[in-house]
C-alpha cells in the first residue's frame, strides 16, 4: 500500500501489520509505530507505505467500538494483533451500550436509507433535528452529517467492489457526481478512488 494523504474518517480504524510494523503520522507529524495501531474517529493521520497490512473500520455505534473508546489519539494496541475479521464482526453486529439508543437508532436508520433528510431522520427516533445534532456532537465527537457522509462513502466502496463504475457507485451512494465522491474519499480515506479500487477488489481493506 502506498502512502495515503492526511485524512480523518468517521469510524474507528484498526491497522494490523501482517509482518513487521505499521507506521502513521499524526496531525503534528509525530510518527507512531506498532504491530497494531488504533485510530479513533476524527483523528487526523497519514498512513505510511507498508508492504502488507490489514485495515478494519469499526462503526462508532457498534458494540466493538465500546472497547475502543478508551484510546485517545493514535495508539499502539499489540493485544489486538490476533483478532481477526470474524472476531470483530461478531461484536460489530451488536449495538453500542455506551451511546444513547436514539442516536444508535438514527445511525442504523441512516445505513438503511441514507437519503432521509435530517428532519425525517430525527422524527424516526423521536427527537428534534437540533437535539439529534447536539446528541451526535456530544457522543460521537462529530456532526452527524459527517458520519452520514461516511456511511454513503462506505456504500460507494461496496458498489465499487461489486464492479460498478465510479460514476455508477457515486449515483448508488447519492453523491452528486463522481467528482463529489472523489473529494469525500480523499477527505475521509486519504486516497483517490483509482488508488482504493484495487485494494477493495483484492479485499485487503475490510469494513465491519
Amino acid at each position: 500500500m502506498t502512502d495515503s494523504a492526511a485524512h480523518r474518517h468517521a469510524a474507528f480504524q484498526i491497522v494490523v501489520a501482517v509482518r513487521g510494523e505499521v507506521a502513521m503520522l499524526d496531525a503534528c507529524e509525530t510518527c507512531h509505530r506498532g504491530t497494531v495501531l488504533v485510530v479513533p474517529p476524527m483523528t487526523r493521520h497519514q498512513l505510511l507505505a507498508a508492504a502488507d497490512v490489514l485495515t478494519y473500520f469499526v462503526e462508532p455505534h457498534s458494540a466493538f467500538a465500546d472497547q475502543l473508546r478508551e484510546y485517545d489519539g493514535i495508539t499502539s494496541a499489540s493485544q489486538l494483533h490476533g483478532l481477526g475479521e470474524e472476531g470483530i464482526r461478531s461484536s460489530a453486529v451488536h449495538a453500542s451500550s455506551a451511546l444513547d439508543p436514539r442516536l444508535v437508532a438514527a445511525m442504523d436508520t441512516t445505513m438503511a436509507d441514507w437519503e432521509l433528510s435530517m428532519p425525517e431522520l430525527a422524527a424516526r427516533v423521536g427527537l428534534s433535528p437540533q437535539r439529534l445534532r447536539a446528541l451526535a456532537r456530544r457522543e460521537l465527537g462529530m456532526p452527524l452529517t459527517r458520519w452520514r457522509a461516511w456511511a454513503r462513502l462506505r456504500r460507494a466502496a461496496e458498489a465499487l467492489t461489486d464492479g460498478q463504475s465510479l460514476a455508477e457507485a457515486a449515483a448508488t451512494a447519492s453523491f452528486a457526481d463522481q467528482a463529489h465522491l472523489t473529494r469525500w474519499m480523499r477527505e475521509m480515506m486519504g486516497l483517490t478512488p483509482s488508488a482504493v479500487l484495487p485494494v477493495l477488489r483484492a479485499q485487503s481493506r475490510r469494513a465491519v
